[in-house]
């Protein structure tokens, strides 16, 4: 069944309206009709069964039917701090990693990062990174659309991944500490991951990291691709609280 977003506001009573691409989308591509049965959540937990009852290309207006519990969220917020990589490699990352299921992902620049975005073109970057995770978050039945932030320094990031319950970050010289021994400890409701772009982080910001209470750990015997890393700490790391 399609899925889609609507805005708290643009719930009133027993009655969804959707405006724009996603209108046109189920108008155009979908050929919605009167009477078609679609999901749309609200982005705070709930979803909603609902009719469409009259349609066209700039609205869909929609009756609800069922409201149920949204049940795809993970227990545990993750956010994904991810040193920017080459190419179009960020957008495949913030793709499968809203579909696994991370709660927000901040682009980060660090010594070792190749790129460098364009002030003036940062907010059309990010912009499109955004349509990109709302719609991984629809194809794969999440409850939210993550955010994707606005790219900032590995000390800033250092300084917001402190309000959460706990951080760690995947070093290819740290041979002991794993995932599971730190998941097993941990307690919390808020995780922060970072991830190197290629060519890792330097030992100064590892360094800076453990200082600010971040936790060095392995993903294993074998170095992973920055486009690798997050979306295999991410998975374990569910796969380990939420099962």
């Amino acid at each position: 069944m399609p899925r889609f977003f609507a805005e708290p506001e643009n719930i009133k009573g027993n009655t969804i309206t959707l405006y724009s691409d996603d209108a046109a989308h189920i108008s155009r591509v979908l050929r919605g009709k009167t009477g078609d049965i679609l999901t749309v959540c609200d982005g705070t937990g709930s979803d909603y069964i609902a009719e469409i009852t009259d349609i066209s290309d700039k609205s869909v207006i929609l009756e609800i039917k069922e409201t149920l519990d949204t049940k795809s969220e993970p227990s545990v917020k993750i956010t994904l701090y991810q040193g920017l990589p080459k190419g179009d490699k960020m957008e495949l990352i913030i793709q499968k990693c809203v579909e696994l299921g991370v709660y927000s992902v901040v682009p980060v620049n660090t010594e070792r990062c190749i790129v460098k975005i364009d002030k003036n073109k940062e907010k059309k970057k990010t912009d499109r990174w955004q349509k990109i995770a709302e719609s991984a978050a629809k194809q794969s039945g999440r409850g939210i659309i993550p955010v994707i932030g606005q790219p900032v320094s590995f000390d800033s990031a250092l300084k917001e991944a402190a309000a959460k319950d706990g951080a760690v970050i995947p070093y290819e010289l740290e041979e002991k500490n794993g995932l599971k021994a730190f998941l097993d400890g941990f307690k919390g409701e808020s995780l922060a991951i970072f991830i190197g772009p290629e060519g890792g982080f330097s030992a100064e910001e590892i360094e800076k990291a453990v200082k600010s209470g971040v936790v060095p750990i392995t993903l294993g015997k074998r170095i992973l691709r920055t486009e690798t890393a997050g979306m295999t700490a991410i998975a374990n790391t569910l796969f380990y609280l939420d099962m």
